[in-house]
């Protein structure tokens, strides 16, 4: 496991550029037909001349066996040990989104969602509603006071939105209510430590307000909610890497998550060659850049095992607006595994290539899972991805006498 401390002593500021590309939900399995993941059906041409001129390996984002959430996915690519740096979803999306969150503001992710006649959860997604329609839908519920908790709810993206209780004595050590999973009911909020009852209590009415409040507006009838959280105070990548960061992302949730460990944010479309565009327009002013795309696991979550590789192969049609700019160090890799077959994220290792001038090539020469196996980097823990980074880019010095 990476050493932040050991890597703060010997950082050092340089002119070289590295580009953290991060295909979201990149890993996958096998279509039962074909034998071959979403990445070995893509025609990939650039991420294999990246790989052929590069090392690959196979990354876990927590550990073996863990099938990690979005945050300590990419905070392990970050190189902040997931597990000591740890938090909910909800001060995520409301950082992204840039909601003025305050001293003792206790934040949730929320989905709009469907149930059923007998309150059974039919879509954790509500068809996944426009961002326009959300927000219609989070005006109903902003601005309740329960028990002198005042609750703002703010839209985020499609069926994604923010509740933000404000007032006193609130705690994040409450339960989520998405079961993660259809065809059962919500739960109920608990209290995960004696001082969140009250949290917890005001949670489980705010939930039922919703219920009758969105009863009449299907498929977004209903709400889950999880990532119960505080805003935490972390060391930033500027402290430790002595980089100048920025991220290129389209979610508020990895907009959020990049700033919380201080990244700038930069503005950018939706698409990919909107992302690649960006990066291109801010190449000189800044000297690490990651760059998001989360179409690859959405088409995960839903199944879609063709969309999956549709996105994939848009990814790898654009990459040579990035190849072009020359950076000193390009990791390609996901945040975890999102087979189309498991509809859902897994535990399996994600593929990754890192392409520098300095690097010690291997024999692989595609870029896929089965491929990355056999890769020079072996199968390592994603926050040691950060320091080889850096090494390649020469931002190390020697540790030690």
């Amino acid at each position: 496991m990476a050493n932040l401390e050991i890597i703060k002593s010997i950082a050092r500021p340089t002119p070289s550029k590295i580009v953290l590309l991060v295909i979201d939900g990149l890993g996958g399995l096998p279509h039962p037909k074909t034998g071959e993941t979403e990445l070995e059906t893509a025609d990939t041409p650039n991420l294999d001349r990246l790989a052929a001129q590069g090392v690959c390996g196979l990354l876990d984002p927590v550990g073996p066996g863990i099938t990690p959430g979005s945050a300590p996915g990419h905070l392990a690519l970050f190189g902040y040990d997931p597990v000591t740096f740890n938090v909910g979803r909800g001060v995520l999306e409301a950082v992204g989104v840039d909601f003025p969150l305050q001293l003792g503001d206790v934040a949730a992710r929320g989905n709009f969602c469907t149930v059923d006649g007998a309150g059974l959860v039919t879509d954790r997604r509500a068809a996944r509603i426009s961002t326009e329609k959300n927000a219609e839908l989070c005006q109903l519920l902003d601005g309740q006071v329960i028990d002198g908790i005042t609750i703002f709810v703010r839209p985020v993206k499609e069926y994604r939105f923010i509740i933000v209780f404000r007032g006193d004595k609130l705690s994040p050590e409450v339960s989520d209510s998405d079961p993660q999973q259809t065809g059962v009911a919500s739960r109920a909020h608990v209290a995960l430590k004696p001082g969140a009852k009250a949290t917890a209590r005001i949670a489980n009415k705010f939930v039922a307000q919703a219920r009758t409040t969105l009863a009449g507006h299907a498929p977004a009838n209903m709400i889950l909610t999880r990532g119960f959280s505080q805003r935490p105070h972390w060391p930033t990548m500027s402290e430790i890497y002595q980089l100048k960061p920025a991220v290129i992302a389209s979610y508020p949730m990895y907009r959020g998550l990049a700033r919380l460990v201080g990244m700038a944010v930069l503005d950018t479309g939706t698409g990919v060659k909107d992302g690649l565009a960006t990066l291109t327009k801010h190449y000189n002013d800044y000297d690490f850049f990651f760059l998001h795309f989360k179409g690859a696991d959405a088409a995960g979550e839903d199944g879609d095992f063709e969309r999956r590789v549709r996105v994939i192969e848009e990814i790898d049609n654009s990459l040579l607006a990035l190849i072009n700019l020359e950076p000193d160090v390009i990791v390609v890799t996901g945040d975890h595994s999102t087979p189309a077959v498991l509809k859902g994220h897994s535990w399996h290792p994600v593929p990754v290539l890192l392409y520098s001038k300095w690097c010690r090539r291997d024999q692989v020469t595609e870029f896929s899972e089965s491929a990355c196996l056999h890769g020079g980097l072996g199968r390592l823990p994603a926050t040691e991805i950060m320091p080889l980074a850096m090494a390649n880019a020469l931002k190390l010095t020697k540790f030690g006498a």
